[in-house]
């Protein structure tokens, strides 16, 4: 008989492993919240983690992730204060704050939250942009658009029994044919402002030139001027040496001359001097000298 109750027991134990539903207990581990149903109908209780214990086939239980998880919204095309469309990729983290609530909203359902919570998303990202220039979308106010559609997003969120964490706006960019647009009339603004740029470039590049042009010339004309006097004072004083020396011997002076005189004319090969021989020229050749 007692090996018989054990055999019994063994069996219910067999059962209760592989069927949950005939278990009298249920275990919530760490990363996991729960709720229990009796009947259908949500108890008021919710469990942590741990070990709890259940009616079997009476009470359901409906476990939930209870870390931070993530929706990747898609690109949305959104107007500006302009009237502009901008493309925004956004991403939005959120956990599951109430089981029972969540519950009762979704079915525990997480692309039922999902969806909703994207619809949430999107309305708060238009909202916060449709007010703004799409100056300061792109460059100015990124940080205050992640703040309000946050705070929109979690009051939206809340009957979901969700906390929006955090909102991210990733990138905000123009549309593919929107850039296409703005890129060529970037590209002919920018090759005006280039053209502007090399006219007054050259226009300064000649005046450049220009007053290059004439302090050479007022250099070299002064220049010339100052070698001019250097030169007149030289042959001054050359003049005056060989005016010194032509008086303290004239004879030796007159020699000289005629010396070079001679050295000159007859320089070359071929020259040829008509000239009587008794000429003053020729007085040195003779004998002839002046006394």
């Amino acid at each position: 008989m007692f090996r018989f109750g054990l055999i019994v027991l063994a069996l219910i134990a067999l059962l209760m492993s592989v069927n949950s539903t005939i278990a009298p207990f249920f275990i919530v581990d760490e990363r996991e919240r729960a709720i229990k149903l009796f009947l259908g109908e949500i108890e008021e209780k919710q469990y942590d983690a741990g070990l709890h214990w259940k009616l079997p086939v009476f009470n359901t239980i409906h476990k939930f992730d209870s870390r931070i998880m993530n929706i990747d919204a898609n690109p949305e095309r959104v107007l500006t204060s302009e009237k502009k469309n901008v493309m925004v990729d956004s991403f939005v983290k959120w956990r599951i704050e109430s089981p029972r609530q969540y519950f009762k909203a979704t079915g525990g359902n997480n692309r039922n939250a999902e969806r909703l919570l994207s619809q949430f998303i999107n309305k708060g990202v238009k909202d916060a942009i449709g007010k703004r220039t799409m100056k300061d979308v792109i460059s100015g106010e990124r940080l205050q658009i992640m703040q309000e559609v946050a705070v929109a997003t979690n009051i939206q969120a809340a009957p979901l029994g969700v906390e929006i964490v955090d909102v991210r706006v990733k990138k905000v960019e123009l549309p593919e044919d929107v850039s296409d647009s703005v890129y060529r009339r970037m590209t002919q603004e920018r090759a005006k402002v280039a053209k502007d740029f090399r006219s007054k470039g050259q226009e300064k590049a000649k005046g450049i030139v220009a007053d290059a042009e004439r302090q050479r010339s007022v250099l070299l004309a002064e220049a010339y001027n100052e070698s001019q006097q250097i030169r007149g004072l030289a042959d001054a004083e050359a003049a005056e040496i060989y005016a010194n020396a032509y008086g303290k011997d004239p004879e030796f002076y007159a020699l000289y001359r005629s010396l070079n005189a001679y050295k000159t004319t007859f320089s070359g090969k071929n020259d040829v001097l008509l000239i009587k021989p008794d000429s003053e020229f020729f007085k040195y050749f003779n004998g002839t000298t002046s006394q």
